[in-house]
C-alpha cells in the first residue's frame, strides 16, 4: 500500500535545566493520526569544560508505557556541537519523549529542532 506525507510539523526551541540532576523535557509527543517519521538536531554549543549532560529518548513500544530507547552522555565542550537524531519511523501511538539532564557544571541552554511527518495511506 502506498503512503505519502499527510502533514509535517516543526518543533524548535531551547531549554535550560533548573537544577543539576533534573530531567528536563525537550520533546513530548502524544498519539498521532497515523504512523510518522521523526528526526531532529540538538545543539550543545554552550557546553564548557566540566559540563556534563545526558540526553535520553523514550518510546512506548506497546502504545502505553514509555521505556528508555537511547541514552547519550555528552561532555563539554564538544565538537561538532550539534547531535543529529536520525530519522526513524514510529507507530502512531509510540509517544516519543526526549529529555536532557545536566549532571555537572554550570547550567546551560540546549537548543533543538525536530521535524515529524505524519503519513497516510493513499
Amino acid at each position: 500500500m502506498p503512503v505519502r506525507i499527510k502533514y509535517k510539523t516543526r518543533v524548535q526551541g531551547s531549554v535550560t535545566p533548573t537544577a543539576l540532576n533534573t530531567e528536563t523535557e525537550i520533546l513530548d509527543l502524544a498519539d498521532q493520526s497515523d504512523d510518522f517519521i521523526l528526526e531532529g538536531f540538538i545543539s550543545f554549543r554552550e557546553l564548557a569544560l566540566g559540563d556534563v549532560v545526558i540526553l535520553r529518548m523514550y518510546i512506548a513500544v506497546d502504545g502505553a508505557t514509555r521505556e528508555l530507547v537511547d541514552e547519550i552522555r555528552v561532555l563539554g565542550p564538544v565538537t561538532p556541537s550539534i547531535l543529529r537524531i536520525p530519522a526513524m519511523t514510529l507507530a502512531y501511538n509510540s509517544k516519543p519523549r526526549v529529555t536532557v539532564t545536566q549532571t555537572s557544571g554550570t547550567l546551560r541552554t540546549v537548543r533543538f529542532m525536530f521535524i515529524y511527518q505524519v503519513m497516510e495511506v493513499i
